[in-house]
């Protein structure tokens, strides 16, 4: 009898990834680090406290841990019964931001309850990932079609969150939307050339878009400003390219080692608001390359471990969650990383676990949570 390797996989899953579990935490503690350092000048010249900023953000932090325990113990199958619920729900909300939301430098993202301020935009993504592992998962013997598999998804549901968060002048959001969108249905089965087509077709239309809104509208000028300001800043070094020059200047002055731990000069009111969006231009700055290579191998052994928890996850709607939640949080690190370093443009994104921002946080560490979830027992026998 020949011996045989078997697989077995047990459909109960760890409590969670014990890697990406330290992984996240250590990110945690060095943006609590870096927030601290980075928002100290402008928390002293706005509120007399050095310690605003970063009081709040670890406030926000223990809020998040605890929510993300809380919920570790839901049983995350019980979700594509809300799925469509959520997904309603996030549309209408953002549906009421542009009509009575907060208005804080020509954007209006978030909304006031009193008690809380928040950005709608951060709920809807993890609801939007939610709604499309249940609704490809539901579908999923139809993704091979173009009707089923493309056309109703990505360009009839898709696009109504689309418009509401584009509405609020939340373009770094919108792109998130799509792309993380477009990733969770090629890895559930829907065929890549349909996304290959439309993104020739979607790349030519844009760009002639682009310049016809910035001949007739405001909005259209300022998109179209930051892509000249990101070919060359220096045409508008105290305008429109003084963010990005600052940004560099602090990443140049860094070094291999860094100027040490709380010693950035770029923080002191050159970079506006360095706490939030450019945190990582002053992380280079202090702790040099080698700070900025640790957090990016950081980032990158969270993306391997979310990819690892997606292929061993229990079920297809696991692994789409897990797919759509390493896909959120790995391309929001990227995009900072390329704006920050004058890479891309600039699109007002966020370092995940790192940029100042309570509801961001908090939701990026429940959604961790839940994706260390889907890690199954592995056991191998032999025969």
């Amino acid at each position: 009898m020949k011996e045989q390797n078997k697989i077995n996989i047990s459909k109960q899953a760890k409590p969670f990834d014990f890697v990406l579990f330290i992984t996240v935490l250590v990110l945690l503690a060095m943006g609590i680090v870096m927030v601290l350092s980075a928002s100290s000048p402008s928390a002293l010249a706005e509120s007399g406290n050095s310690y605003t900023y970063v009081s709040r953000q670890a406030a926000f932090a223990v809020v998040g841990i605890i929510l993300m325990l809380i919920i570790s113990k839901i049983d995350y199958r019980i979700y594509p019964k809300f799925a469509k619920i959520a997904y309603i729900g996030s549309l209408i909300v953002l549906l009421i931001v542009p009509l009575v939301g907060d208005s804080t430098k020509g954007a209006t993202r978030w909304l006031d309850l009193g008690f809380v301020r928040f950005q709608p935009s951060e709920v809807a993504k993890i609801a939007l990932i939610v709604f499309y592992a249940a609704w490809l998962t539901k579908n999923k013997d139809k993704l091979k079609t173009l009707k089923t598999g493309f056309i109703i998804p990505f360009l009839y549901l898709a696009p109504i969150a689309i418009i509401l968060v584009f509405l609020q002048n939340h373009l770094s959001v919108t792109i998130i939307i799509v792309v993380v969108t477009a990733i969770m249905m090629i890895m559930a089965g829907t065929k890549l050339r349909y996304f290959v087509t439309l993104g020739s077709v979607g790349v030519v239309g844009g760009a002639g878009l682009l310049f016809a809104l910035a001949k007739f509208t405001e909005s259209g000028a300022f998109r179209l400003s930051r892509i000249t300001t990101f070919l060359n800043p220096w045409n508008d070094p105290k305008g429109e390219g003084w963010q990005i020059i600052q940004s560099l200047y602090a990443i140049g002055s860094g070094g291999l080692f860094g100027a040490g731990l709380g010693e950035s000069k770029q923080k002191f009111l050159y970079i506006p608001e360095p706490h939030n969006d450019f945190i990582f231009s002053v992380l280079a700055e202090e702790l040099g390359f080698i700070g900025c290579a640790v957090v990016i191998i950081l980032f990158a052994l969270f993306i391997w471990r979310g990819l690892l928890i997606a292929m061993r996850a229990p079920d297809m709607f696991g692994s789409l969650m897990a797919v759509g939640i390493t896909s959120l949080i790995g391309l929001q690190a990227i995009m900072n990383i390329a704006v920050v370093t004058s890479s891309m443009p600039n699109t007002g994104i966020p370092l995940p676990f790192f940029s100042y921002g309570g509801t961001s946080l908090v939701i990026l560490l429940c959604s961790v949570r839940n994706t260390s979830k889907y890690f199954p027992i592995i056991q191998e026998n032999i025969i």
